[in-house]
């Protein structure tokens, strides 16, 4: 009798462990280690538990707000590579410039992604000789005014002709490694506002700065400044093919 009141107890024991443990088990997985498992896209646990989570970009429907699932990929891919370099001070704040998208739409998205939330969705500047409408033509040459694609750790603040201003580091060599020679910086700009896409059908154009509207600027920059990851997502192979972030 003993023996058998042991086994129950040994039984109710074990399953009264394993309760307690499953909100760790199904738990959001954030930064305390190298890995960030809610970055997952692919629908199974990066853990190899097999079990499915949901991913940033559909917990936050970012499709329905215009980001590209490639982008969003890209910059993952890149954002952990960077993490695990060690040069990214900011744990939890991504930004994606996504210029698939035309500079009527808001096409820059940063994200939180410890909380799980859009900081900010709004419009952002291409350079004026990248294109129109829409950014096709790309450069990392001094005096080109276009914008280089690619991945950029943000640096200090600076007050300067542009206002309060965010300086930025290009990573990736011979694609945006001059942007910080070339002054390639978050400001704040008049003409990328709603008004011109009124107007014209599409916001005013930059000398290669990422230009965000004026009455944005400062949050945006105290968000995503000192070692934050910033992407700038160019469509096509161009860039890809040449990305050792990437590849």
């Amino acid at each position: 009798m003993k023996n058998k009141l042991k086994g129950v107890y040994l039984l109710l024991s074990s399953i009264i462990i394993a309760i307690l443990h499953l909100p760790f088990a199904f738990g959001k997985n954030v930064f305390g280690s190298r890995t960030f498992s809610a970055f997952a896209t692919t629908g199974e646990d990066s853990t190899g538990t097999g079990m499915p989570v949901m991913s940033v970009y559909d917990s936050l429907h970012l499709e329905t707000i215009g980001l590209s699932r490639q982008a969003f990929d890209y910059a993952q891919k890149g954002w952990n590579k960077l993490f695990r370099e060690g040069k990214l001070s900011n744990d939890s704040i991504l930004a994606i410039a996504d210029f698939s998208q035309p500079s009527s739409q808001k096409r820059l998205y940063i994200l939180d992604l410890k909380e799980y939330k859009v900081l900010f969705n709004t419009l952002v500047a291409h350079g004026r000789n990248s294109g129109k409408e829409v950014a096709t033509s790309f450069s990392n040459s001094s005096s080109s005014y276009k914008s280089s694609p690619g991945f950029y750790v943000t640096g200090e603040t600076y007050n300067g002709k542009h206002g309060y201003s965010l300086k930025l580091n290009g990573v990736e060599k011979g694609i945006n490694d001059n942007a910080y020679n070339r002054a390639i910086v978050v400001h704040g700009a008049d003409y990328v506002d709603e008004s011109y896409v009124a107007n014209q059908g599409y916001i005013g154009r930059s000398q290669g700065c990422p230009a965000v509207p004026e009455r944005e600027a400062q949050p945006i920059i105290n968000t995503i400044k000192n070692n934050t990851c910033f992407f700038i997502y160019e469509p096509g192979k161009s860039y890809t093919s040449r990305s050792a972030m990437l590849n």
